[in-house]
């Protein structure tokens, strides 16, 4: 695979994420963000611009991983206030899923 298709496949994971955060679907959209950020690491042939291209996509799928765990966080939070204890359990899971050494959520 050449830089041009792999920057394309790293965008393509991105939107996917984006779509399955839109749609409220946090664990998978976090799935898509890591898969991005992992290209990213393990290519090294990028060129100087394309390096640029690939640090800014890294750094934004970063960061929706992190409002996606935020959000499981947020909804698990919600539903122990709502005294759904079930569902909070399943959101908790998922976000230690995505991280296991997140402290706000370990039980």
């Amino acid at each position: 695979m050449n830089t041009k298709e792999m920057i394309e496949v790293i965008g393509k994971k991105k939107e996917e994420g984006n779509g399955f955060f839109k749609a409220g679907k946090y664990a998978k959209a976090s799935k898509r963000y890591e898969k991005a950020a992992k290209y990213i690491e393990y290519d090294t042939s990028f060129g100087e611009e394309k390096k640029k291209k690939a640090k800014a996509m890294k750094a934004t799928c970063n960061l929706n991983n992190a409002a996606c765990q935020l959000k499981l966080k947020e909804r698990a939070q919600a539903y122990i206030n709502l005294a759904d204890l079930d569902l909070a359990e399943i959101d908790i899971y998922k976000a230690l899923e995505i991280d296991p050494n997140n402290k706000d959520v370990k039980l």
